[in-house]
């Protein structure tokens, strides 16, 4: 039982770690900070918390646990706004989706406290945004990914590990480079071209007219789109090294198909749409069989 827990950001992310851990009888008192009272007050209406802070040190104080689940940008402020009353018991983690400028930003916020800082990212997510999008099954059987630190001790990351264990995730250990660069490929890359197929679409002359005859699978492609754009606005500018690297190795093969399509070359283009199809059947079936969940020799915890 975790007696108090303080979270930054109380919508999907934040509120559905809090209403996981109540349902879980693990968490005893919910504090919740953020920049929007509505946001707090609609979270404190729906259970999600059960006291909304005066201040972020006061929100802090005597806290087990603090979780950070606002905009990777704000993670500097949040942490240097708290570290005067942060006690020698308190863990800290985070949720955001990059690692690199997180660890750094706590580094110049924490100082000596820094091994009280626990990097986390849990692999699960929405569109939607605020708290009514808050689900107690969010991280159920999803990933949660803990880039620890040389001066974490074993007692904070497991205080971590076991909190994530108690919203249902399996954990998985990167560190904080390697995992940048992973996200970049999988998840970063995805939002950037989901945005920029709608932003094309919709600065065309007859976009209108090309919105009414989009079906299901532009929806699909494009669902990820109607994620926030401050959040992804600060992940793109954060892993901007590894997601350069990651956007110029899709440029060159979207170079390379014109140029099949060009050409006229059936064969190679359907050669690139085979061995797509297979390695997404691969994934899927790897995800359905449960084996998707199996992290490589010493990855998972």
């Amino acid at each position: 039982m975790l007696q108090k827990i303080a979270i930054f950001g109380v919508g999907l992310i934040g509120g559905s770690f809090a209403l996981a851990l109540k349902n879980a009888g693990a968490a005893g008192h919910v504090v919740g900070v953020g920049r929007s009272r509505a946001s707090l007050e609609r979270a404190l209406a729906l259970g999600i918390i059960d006291e909304i802070a005066t201040s972020a040190a006061d929100a802090v104080r005597g806290a087990d646990l603090v979780l950070l689940a606002a905009p990777v940008a704000q993670t500097g402020a949040i942490l240097r706004a708290i570290e005067p009353a942060l006690e020698a018991g308190t863990v800290v983690t985070d949720a955001g989706s990059t690692k690199s400028d997180v660890v750094q930003a706590a580094r110049a916020a924490l100082g000596n406290k820094i091994g009280q800082f626990v990097p986390g990212h849990p692999i699960a997510g929405s569109e939607s945004n605020g708290p009514d999008a808050a689900l107690p099954r969010l991280y159920a059987g999803k990933k949660v990914v803990i880039a620890a630190l040389p001066e974490n001790d074993e007692r904070s990351l497991a205080l971590v590990a076991n909190a994530w264990r108690q919203c249902g995730a399996v954990i998985y250990r990167l560190s904080p480079e390697r995992h940048d660069q992973v996200f970049a490929a999988v998840s970063h890359l995805p939002h950037l071209l989901a945005y920029a197929l709608v932003d094309d679409i919709a600065n065309k002359a007859n976009a209108d007219l090309l919105f009414q005859y989009a079906a299901s699978g532009f929806r699909d492609f494009t669902r990820i789109a109607g994620s926030s754009p401050e959040m992804w606005r600060d992940i793109t500018l954060a892993n901007r090294s590894a997601m350069l690297a990651e956007l110029d190795s899709y440029i060159a093969q979207l170079q390379r198909m014109r140029g099949m399509l060009a050409a006229g070359d059936g064969p190679a283009l359907e050669a690139v749409f085979a061995n797509a199809r297979q390695a997404r059947e691969k994934w899927i079936a790897a995800i359905e069989s449960g084996t998707g969940t199996t992290a490589p020799q010493g990855g998972q915890q």
